[in-house]
């Protein structure tokens, strides 16, 4: 994984003093871009200056937490959310997970890395621009980019109050959903929050508009973009749409007023410090001499290229659109850096301006084995309707995609483990690995009695000899699984709660105190594996 990923990680202390037991996302590991508070925790916003706790964390951060999501740590972003490249960061530049070459896209450049790598199974990020949506794009994952309001941005240092989304990825459209299900909600402390009404989805197949003109991409783009309209007629009707006006209104964002809006959030940051990147400074400070009347004409100008979009939306369910036009090396980036982030938000600078949602979905493969990246857009309020969009763009099932999960978490330690002869009854039943983990350091391990080899867990005051907690592996096994599944346990064994390293709590294997034999105890081992391998080896079995 890129070094600069991530800007601060938690220790599992740390961890356990913010997870909340249970929940829709009970064992869920999410990052979180670190625009975003976390109490305890610096939001340096990619400003090293900026080293003071947060007191309590970010209403979105909240929910996660109460719906059982165990945050790993804060994610590195372009400074001040001000970007779409990944590279305006002091804490490093990132790359794409598929390519060292090439920018990860930004300014949500950790959160989707960490996604993409598989260390986390979602992010949070925020999205003025297409901070969101980029950075999916360019590592090949999903990325909801909510309707303005929906989800609250208190407890979010601002880019552009007015315009700033907080968005979730995820590798797969339902994993997003899931996170962006306990994500929004009205707060009446965020004066941007609103409740919206989803508008019914669309009965039969979706109508899908598609750009009636050259997009202008570079030709490997092109030929992937080619590919992604012929996959949007095997999803619905297609038609062409002209496109000019949105694209207009996204040359307002940074040469309208809402230049001056990211001057009013974070100007007085911007002075010649090195902490500070010399082209967030720049930008920035061009905020500073908009007009009052330069600014209301920016508003008239979106008012009316608003009203030029409207007519869209009644010939179309969803607008199909690349992401970006290209994907950029570090070195071309590094040789132009404002030309090139301008061109990366042709296609995503208009979606709040103009008051719309947006998922970022992963496309055919680019022809040199990049990701390419399109968007769904609607108006506000299409949210849902989105997400199920999406779902069968990706080959998901829709109706999984916008249920609630039915599903278990559930730790093994022996027998069940992968490659272990039960494992395959935990295969059969659909479970399916979600995590390693160690339990809390309190667990000890005993190898029981029974028709195979098998460890038992038991939680004993005083923690275990080694202080590291027991090797763990969590899966997620249909809760309709779960009935047969507890009848296939044998005593001394049964399934109850089973706290983790990092504080969260699943169903597990634990022992009953008759089947915990301290003269067969194996806790030194901190895990079956080490210990089965120790008996390999031996020619007797290892001491306790």
């Amino acid at each position: 994984m890129n070094d600069a990923v991530f800007i601060s990680r938690l220790s599992d202390d740390e961890r356990r003093s913010l997870v909340t037991a249970g929940g829709p996302l009970a064992g869920l590991r999410f990052a979180i871009k670190d625009n975003i508070d976390l109490a305890g925790v610096p939001t340096t916003a990619g400003d090293p200056r900026n080293v003071s706790p947060a007191v309590r964390s970010a209403f979105v951060v909240e929910r996660l937490l109460s719906a059982g999501a165990v945050p790993v740590g804060k994610t590195n972003l372009d400074q001040y959310a001000t970007g779409l490249v990944g590279t305006r960061s002091p804490y490093g530049a990132c790359s794409s997970a598929y390519s060292v070459e090439h920018v990860s896209g930004g300014s949500s450049s950790g959160s989707a890395i960490a996604v993409a790598s598989g260390e986390v199974d979602f992010a949070l990020g925020t999205d003025t621009a297409g901070s969101g949506r980029v950075p999916a794009a360019f590592n090949g994952i999903v990325g909801i980019k909510p309707s303005r309001g929906l989800v609250s941005a208190s407890g979010v240092v601002p880019a552009c109050r007015t315009l700033d989304c907080v968005t979730v990825m995820a590798r797969t459209v339902t994993m997003a959903r899931r996170a962006f299900s306990a994500m929004r909600a009205y707060d009446a402390a965020d004066p941007y929050s609103r409740r919206l009404h989803q508008a019914l989805r669309p009965a039969g197949p979706p109508v899908i508009g598609v750009a009636s003109t050259d997009l202008g991409l570079d030709p490997v783009h092109q030929l992937a973009w080619k590919q992604a309209v012929e996959h949007a007629h095997d999803l619905g009707t297609v038609v062409p749409v002209d496109v000019t006006p949105l694209l207009e209104a996204a040359e307002l964002l940074y040469a309208g007023p809402w230049l001056a809006e990211r001057w009013l959030a974070f100007g007085n940051r911007m002075d010649d410090h090195p902490a500070v990147d010399p082209t967030v400074r720049a930008i920035v400070r061009r905020g500073e001499a908009i007009t009052a009347s330069e600014a209301f004409a920016g508003f008239g100008r979106l008012a009316e290229l608003a009203r030029e979009v409207e007519p869209l939306w009644s010939r179309v369910d969803a607008l199909l659109l690349p992401v970006t036009p290209t994907h950029p090396t570090l070195a071309e980036v590094a040789a132009d850096p404002v030309g090139v982030n301008t061109t990366l938000g042709r296609f995503t600078n208009m979606t709040n301006l103009l008051d719309l949602c947006a998922v970022a979905v992963p496309g055919t493969m680019r022809a040199d084995g990049l990701p390419f990246g399109v968007q769904l857009m609607a108006p506000a309020g299409h949210d849902d309707a989105l997400v199920e969009l999406a779902a069968r763009w990706c080959g998901e099932d829709p109706e999984t995609a916008l249920a609630d999960d039915d599903s278990v978490l559930l730790a093994v330690a022996g027998a069940h483990l992968s490659g272990q002869p039960l494992n395959p009854d935990l295969v059969r039943r659909g479970a399916t690995l979600a995590f390693t983990a160690r339990t809390a350091r309190d667990y000890r391990m005993f190898v029981v009695d029974g028709p195979l080899p098998r460890p038992g867990l038991t939680r004993v005051p005083g923690g275990s000899p080694t202080g590291d907690g027991i090797e763990v592996e969590v899966w997620r096994l249909p809760a309709d699984q779960l009935a047969g599944f507890v009848g296939s346990v044998l005593p001394p064994l049964a399934l109850g709660p089973l706290e983790l390293g990092d504080g969260s709590s699943v169903l597990g294997f634990v022992c009953t105190a008759d089947g915990a034999d301290p003269a067969r105890e194996i806790t030194r081992h901190s895990g079956w594996r080490a210990y089965l391998e120790e008996v390999t080896r031996s020619p007797s079995p290892p001491a306790p």
